[in-house]
């Protein structure tokens, strides 16, 4: 065999495209320097075809992903990503060895998004899911007040704040913990209810729910205190009234590396300094 033949056979793409594995990428330049690094060491399935996606760049493309498959502009499918940008806590880290043993070998997370049921001052409906939060946030300087309802009842009648988040397991490090509220384990099956900047009651910290409950938002004087409502990146403006639930029916799966799960990145936060 000449050198030309043996070279040619070692720089063969490795196929990953019969196991149904795609390959997708943010535009940022280190996301597609990596993808051009891993096409030319595999060949991968179309990802409108592919049975589990390869997902480069970091947790806002990740959201963005699955935000595709819940809005039916992609196929839900099982989404290993790897970090190629800035925090990456719900990726895996980059790298290229052993790549179809890491998918074949990863631990499968379910991630349900919440529902908001937006309904504007105007009257007008919106519906977004979030995989992370929904947050409540005041459009001007004065504080918003907002009634917080739990499965029908009226559980604090007035909040004096710049708004409130309701956060998944998952979405419980991001905003969440920035706004001071609490670390939910994966399995706990809890939404955290954390105000932001809360004026009045000025003590009150938020509330640790069972996912099962139902929230509804209610912004009282909303002409004149006006509200915008946020479902991961979607916002809606000028909101009256907003209706959370998580939505177990529209499930999505993530892949992680086991020593990198979901789950156990979330508990071991707790621990951070």
């Amino acid at each position: 065999m000449n050198a030309d033949a043996s070279q040619g056979r070692k720089d063969k793409a490795i196929d990953l495209s019969s196991r149904g594995i795609g390959l997708v990428s943010s535009h940022t330049e280190v996301a597609k320097a990596a993808e051009a690094l891993l096409r030319r060491k595999f060949s991968f399935a179309g990802a409108e075809k592919a049975e589990v996606l390869v997902a480069l760049g970091g947790d806002g493309f990740m959201l963005h992903t699955l935000h595709e498959m819940l809005d039916g502009n992609r196929r839900q499918v099982p989404v290993f990503g790897m970090n190629r940008g800035t925090v990456g806590f719900l990726m895996n880290e980059w790298r290229i060895d052993r790549l179809p043993d890491r998918i074949a070998e990863a631990k499968a997370i379910r991630v349900a998004p919440l529902e908001m049921r937006a309904t504007t001052v105007g009257g007008e409906t919106f519906t977004h899911a979030a995989i992370n939060e929904v947050s409540l946030l005041r459009e001007t300087r004065q504080t918003a007040k907002i009634e917080i309802s739990v499965n029908g009842r009226v559980a604090l009648p007035e909040l004096a704040c710049d708004g409130v988040i309701v956060a998944t397991p998952a979405g419980s490090t991001a905003y969440n913990l920035s706004a001071r509220g609490p670390i939910l384990p994966f399995q706990a099956k809890m939404l955290a209810l954390t105000p932001i900047s809360p004026f009045r009651p000025r003590r009150w910290s938020g509330a640790i729910l069972p996912d099962d409950t139902a929230v509804c938002l209610s912004i009282l004087e909303a002409q004149n205190r006006p509200v915008s409502a946020v479902a991961d990146q979607t916002e809606v403006r000028d909101v009256a009234r907003v209706e959370i639930h998580l939505d177990r029916d529209r499930s999505l799966t993530l892949l992680f590396d086991p020593e990198h799960a979901l789950d156990e990145r979330i508990a071991m936060e707790q621990f951070a300094t």
